[in-house]
């Protein structure tokens, strides 16, 4: 079997242990809990006739203060950025986060999750942001850790990439 380590990043409170929950235990609960440092959890699944496990790294929320610890993303194979579609500065802190991550261990395959896409009557991020970014190369993904729309789809994809 092979095992592939996923960090999920990004500002505090975009979903990003919700997500996880959502996609391992498939459960979704509206109170938040802050993550201390990092949670690790791990599914298997099959990418064609490959089993592979994955390692999800749900690393603690960022802002100006607290920054990841680069000892967190040593063999990450890939990882998820997760912005909260209803607060643009969270896509201003994902794009931070990319360029240290890139700068710490090379051009791994990551998705930029939009999350809350539940939420769309709030969404504050401007399309064209969005466009320009993924003109640079940024693959994006709109999911609800809420609903599940988009988030076993993601993992999948990404897991696909990183088996071959």
């Amino acid at each position: 079997m092979m095992q592939k380590k996923i960090c999920l990043l990004g500002a505090f409170g975009v979903g990003k242990t919700s997500l996880v929950r959502r996609y391992v235990h498939t459960i979704f609960s509206d109170a938040y809990l802050t993550t201390v440092g990092v949670k690790i959890d791990k599914k298997v699944l099959n990418v064609g006739t490959e089993e592979v496990a994955l390692i999800l790294w749900d690393i603690a929320g960022e802002d100006e203060v607290a920054a990841v610890r680069v000892s967190y993303l040593r063999g990450a194979a890939g990882y998820l950025l997760v912005v909260d579609g209803t607060r643009p500065e969270t896509l201003d802190t994902a794009a931070s986060i990319q360029s240290r991550v890139n700068a710490e261990i090379g051009a791994v395959p990551f998705f930029v999750l939009l999350n809350k896409a539940d939420l769309q009557e709030d969404w504050a991020i401007p399309s064209e942001r969005i466009a320009a970014l993924e003109a640079s190369g940024w693959v994006f993904r709109r999911t609800s850790a809420k609903t599940g729309d988009g988030v076993e789809e993601t993992f999948a994809e990404l897991a696909a990439r990183l088996a071959h």
